[in-house]
């Protein structure tokens, strides 16, 4: 028997320090995962989520 790999789509999302929780609510409600949060590249301090949710 053949098992399928799962496929999924991504999405970068910036953060906002005063709007975090309802970016991610938001986000979330659509199907999202957060998978991580980083820096953005090149800023420091600028917040950078990386989303996942399975394809249709």
């Amino acid at each position: 028997m053949t098992q399928q790999m799962s496929k999924f789509e991504y999405a970068t999302v910036p953060l906002l320090s005063h709007a975090t929780k309802q970016i991610l609510d938001t986000w979330g409600s659509d199907g999202w995962e957060l998978v991580q949060v980083i820096p953005a590249p090149g800023t420091g301090e600028q917040l950078v989520a990386y989303m996942k949710r399975p394809l249709a």
